[in-house]
């Protein structure tokens, strides 16, 4: 793993605060901005991606494909991000959410030789040599100028259910595991011989290789989600998918070096009595409005640690999932918050030190599935909006899935429509340049990148 000092975090956090400033110039009515609305998108005659005038899309990956190290690419791919790779690459490590139960879509075939031929060490839990979790992440190294795949493998092998996650500044991914199954055989069948429902640091690199499973306790054991970097601090934010779920910031010992410990803390809201922000009963918490905040700390991070956060006074946030830092903020969503249950998506500011509780505002609940349903990962675009992807399950929802752009005035418009299937959009980044935004069709298992004319969708001044 490659160590980061203080210094060079505190560098790398000033030089992308100087890139967001606009952002948080424009949420603050400081400056007034044109954002064109994009036109009707064009029916993509290959049946897979709407996508507006000018955009094109590429098919990078494919689930079912042999891939470098010799086992299979896996499906229901899920949270992803790039990074700057030799010779001119991109690298996307990606996440894909399989159990013990899905050897079909798994890396290892359906008679698991790949399985038996890794060391044993590199597998988290192999599930007693005959039932090894499926989950866990792929390497996708691309041509940066085209698009194109140059090869891929396993990079994570042995986890559950591995959702989203979140990039670092310092160059690896982190990987969550939606999943609490503990040792033993559980009640679907699969055996394992290690608890389930923690992170896993992943170095992004080029050559084909997994990652010592080691996972990250400190961080915390529960439902996960996505994580966010503030990378000022180093300090990682965490969403987690439960209705009765809190959102948690890990204060790391050393900056950049995750697995040294730290302190896990919950977000409390100051001054709002109510023990929930899902706004489907009393009290609401007005879209815009901006709470002060402070954070609680969790004595053992290992057991339940929403529950010893909401002793204390930590609101629950229902159903926490995408994550993404940008504009010195942290962006996350809850999947089906609102009274309509259709979805938020939430601004929080840090404090200026660790002591300093930092801001909550609500930025986007439209309670109208027609504009925004059920918002699960979503990122942080080059000219300061948001991606956000569709997994629409709330009842009365839309057949399709879309990614939406949602803009600096709060506003949601549509970007793409997955239009092979009814499954969701994920992973939704950025390549380091700019020119690409990659992005996955769960099932059966794409990953497709996207280019065209970005800047039309970013803002200018009027």
């Amino acid at each position: 793993m490659h160590h980061l000092s203080r210094r060079r975090l505190l560098q790398w956090g000033s030089a992308l605060s100087l890139t967001w400033l606009g952002l948080d110039r424009r949420l603050a009515g400081a400056e007034p901005w044109n954002v064109p609305r994009l036109p009707a998108l064009v029916p993509d005659p290959q049946r897979l991606l709407d996508l507006p005038p000018g955009f094109r899309y590429v098919i990078v990956s494919k689930s079912g494909a042999r891939m470098a190290d010799g086992l299979i690419t896996p499906g229901a791919m899920d949270g992803m991000a790039a990074f700057a790779g030799p010779a001119g690459s991109i690298l996307l490590v990606r996440n894909h959410e399989l159990t013990p139960g899905n050897v079909a879509d798994g890396p290892f075939g359906a008679d698991l030789a790949g399985f038996a031929a890794l060391a044993p060490a590199s597998v988290y839990d192999r599930g007693g040599n005959r039932q090894p979790s499926q989950g866990g992440t792929t390497t996708v190294v691309l041509d940066g100028a085209t698009g194109t795949l140059r090869h891929e493998f396993l990079s994570l092998a042995g986890t559950n259910r591995n959702c989203a996650g979140g990039p670092t500044p310092w160059g690896s991914w982190i990987s969550c595991e939606e999943d609490l199954t503990t040792v033993g055989t559980n009640d679907r069948g699969w055996q394992a011989d290690r608890r389930h429902g923690y992170a896993f640091e992943v170095p992004a690199r080029a050559e084909p290789g997994l990652a010592e499973p080691i996972p990250l306790r400190a961080m915390g054991r529960f439902n996960r989600e996505a994580v966010a970097i503030d990378p000022a601090s180093g300090i990682v934010y965490q969403t987690e998918d439960a209705r009765d779920g809190v959102f948690t910031r890990f204060v790391p010992h050393k900056p950049g070096e995750l697995r040294a410990g730290g302190k896990l803390q919950a977000l409390r809201i100051l001054e709002y009595p109510n023990p929930v922000t899902s706004n489907w009963g009393a009290a609401p918490f007005p879209v815009g409005a901006t709470h002060a905040c402070s954070w609680v700390d969790i004595a053992n991070p290992d057991d339940n640690p929403a529950a010893q956060a909401r002793a204390q006074g930590a609101q629950a946030f229902t159903r926490g999932e995408g994550c993404w830092f940008g504009s010195d903020a942290v962006w996350f969503a809850c999947t089906d918050g609102g009274p309509a249950r259709k979805g938020q998506i939430w601004r929080y500011v840090p404090g200026l030190t660790s002591d300093d509780g930092g801001s909550l505002t609500l930025f986007v609940e439209p309670n109208d599935g027609a504009v925004l349903e059920n918002v699960d990962n979503i990122t942080v675009t080059p000219w300061g909006a948001l991606f956000a992807c569709e997994d629409n399950s709330s009842k009365g929802a839309s057949p399709e899935n879309r990614m939406l752009h949602v803009r600096p005035d709060g506003l949601a418009e549509v970007f793409a429509v997955n239009r092979l299937n009814s499954g969701e959009l994920a992973g939704a980044c950025f390549s380091p340049d700019g020119k690409w935004c990659f992005v996955n069709i769960m099932y059966p298992g794409l990953t497709l990148a996207i280019t065209g004319p970005w800047a039309t969708l970013a803002p200018t001044p009027s």
